[in-house]
């Protein structure tokens, strides 16, 4: 017997588990799929990153031959350039982002700027130091090194999705775990898509009675051989998502897998706590897990508030024409009635009136009131949702505002004033705050926000509970890069109308 063979005996001798792991029909591929995926994904991630720079650095030059006060000599530019694309694309390489599988949309755009501002003091240096200083512009400098901190997180999210498209991103993995939490892993790496994990391989420890199976498919090998099956297909990852598991028996499933697979992700028994909150750490040998609460430092909520007040002083100035538009056509087609003022729950509990362009009837809430009196259906989707799919006292132009979510722009005034911010939870109604619960305490520790997780996951059609978790979710897992991933992908929703209606 091998050793292999002798461990999984030992671990499913427990009386309280069956010794028959069972199996989702997700299963294993008959082909060896694994390894050739790899050599096209990189190759491809590094020449999309070669010629992104290569049209930046040219941009760059035409620019600089628009505003430059001076001609600029061939060779040292060229030499710094250079130099500048190695270490730009070597430090990628080294924080993990060819190809960057099992980072989420936070942590790889922290990595991409990290790699781009160390990059900067890199070329600086190296100009310095070999006397190019004087026949290099810092113009050129601030242009080339621009484009690299906001085109590439833009750039690398189109390759990874034309690469998904083809069938081609991701990385097989293998999951074990528990029934509930099995399936709920798999539904979120198809979900995130851009983890660039793909489950083929769903396995029980046995935790579950074989008459609650997983689809009714059961599996009838050891552990053992699913990772050298595993292995022989070219899957180098597992993931180990028990967390009913006895820690004894954890231990010795990982071991079994580190033998086989080079990749052993385990997911913890720590619901409610999220990665970025979380760092790894050696005490004397033992494993030791930091949980910090980034909303506690003082400083994170300046860097909030400071990327808040600049980026609504410099957006709204450029979307004014814009706003004037939306009010002029309002001002018709309500005749005189532009703004809307709710009261909503803001920081610490207080109230704040939001503003909003006005998309309803007149007396709408009182119409709303009869309607649901009236209705059973539309009442029972209010109580779910705490707002109606298909509002009749919406305006046809206000449909379109809220389709577009432009009806929130008037609340960049709420933002200046303090009261909100661009990213934060839902500003809640008064009258919802008993139903937000035990998280209202967590929730209101920040300014509400003009978007959130709410708006690009799910939209108007997450439940409020649904939506109160993701809020909860915010305020553990917050950062400045969640904030800025949220405005990406808002700017997405909006560009492509997938509004909240």
């Amino acid at each position: 017997m091998s050793s292999d063979a002798r461990d999984v005996e030992a671990t499913t001798a427990s009386p309280e588990r069956s010794a028959t792991p069972i199996a989702q029909s997700l299963m294993l591929p008959e082909k060896r799929e694994g390894d050739w995926r790899q050599w096209v994904i990189v190759p491809t991630l590094i020449f999309s990153d070669l010629l992104l720079t290569s049209l930046l650095w040219g941009l760059a030059l035409v620019l600089y031959g628009i505003w430059g006060p001076k001609t600029l000599l061939v060779g040292p530019v060229i030499a710094c350039v250079l130099a500048s694309t190695v270490v730009w694309m070597g430090l990628r390489s080294l924080l993990g982002l060819y190809p960057g599988y099992g980072l989420g949309s936070a942590e790889e755009l922290r990595r991409q700027t990290y790699a781009t501002f160390a990059t900067l003091g890199v070329t600086t240096i190296f100009a310095f130091a070999f006397s190019v200083a004087p026949y290099f512009s810092r113009l050129l400098l601030g242009i080339g090194f621009l484009g690299l901190l906001f085109a590439p997180p833009l750039v690398r999210h189109i390759v990874k999705w034309g690469l998904a498209r083809a069938g081609m991103w991701g990385k097989l993995a293998v999951i074990f775990g528990a029934s509930e939490s099995g399936r709920q892993l798999v539904h979120t790496l198809k979900e995130e898509w851009g983890l660039g994990l793909r489950p083929v391989g769903l396995f029980d420890f046995g935790l579950s009675s074989q008459s609650g199976g997983l689809e009714g498919a059961f599996y009838e090998g050891s552990i053992a051989n699913t990772l050298h099956q595993a292995q022989q297909q070219g899957i180098d990852t597992a993931i180990l998502a028990a967390p009913e598991l006895h820690p004894d028996y954890l231990v010795r499933y990982i071991a079994i897998a580190r033998r086989r697979l080079r990749q052993v992700i385990v997911v913890p028994q720590m619901g409610g706590v999220t990665t970025s909150a979380v760092t790894a750490r050696n005490l004397g040998g033992v494993l030791g897990v930091e949980i910090k609460e980034n909303l506690l430092n003082p400083w994170s909520l300046r860097a909030k508030r400071a990327l808040d007040f600049a980026a609504t002083i410099i957006g709204g100035l450029l979307i004014l024409p814009f706003l004037l538009v939306i009010s002029l056509v309002l001002y018709i087609d309500l005749r005189g009635q532009i703004f809307y003022r709710a009261e909503r729950i803001g920081r610490d509990g207080e109230l704040f009136s939001c503003l909003k362009f006005r998309t309803m009837v007149d007396e709408a809430e009182s119409k709303l009131q009869r309607m649901l009196e009236e209705n059973a259906e539309l009442r029972e989707e209010y109580f779910r949702y705490h707002k109606l799919h298909d509002d009749p006292r919406v305006t046809a132009f206000g449909r379109f505002l809220r389709k577009t979510s432009l009806d929130e722009l008037p609340q960049l005034w709420n933002v200046l004033r303090g009261e909100m911010s661009l990213v934060g939870p839902r500003p809640y109604l008064p009258r919802e705050s008993k139903e937000i619960g035990t998280a209202q305490e967590e929730i209101l520790r920040v300014p509400p926000g003009i978007t959130g997780p709410w708006q690009v996951a799910g939209r108007s059609r997450t439940s409020f509970e649904k939506r109160v978790q993701m809020d909860v979710y915010y305020v553990r897992d917050w950062s400045v890069w969640l904030d800025l991933v949220i405005l990406a992908r808002t700017l997405e929703s909006v560009t492509f109308a997938r509004g909240a209606s």
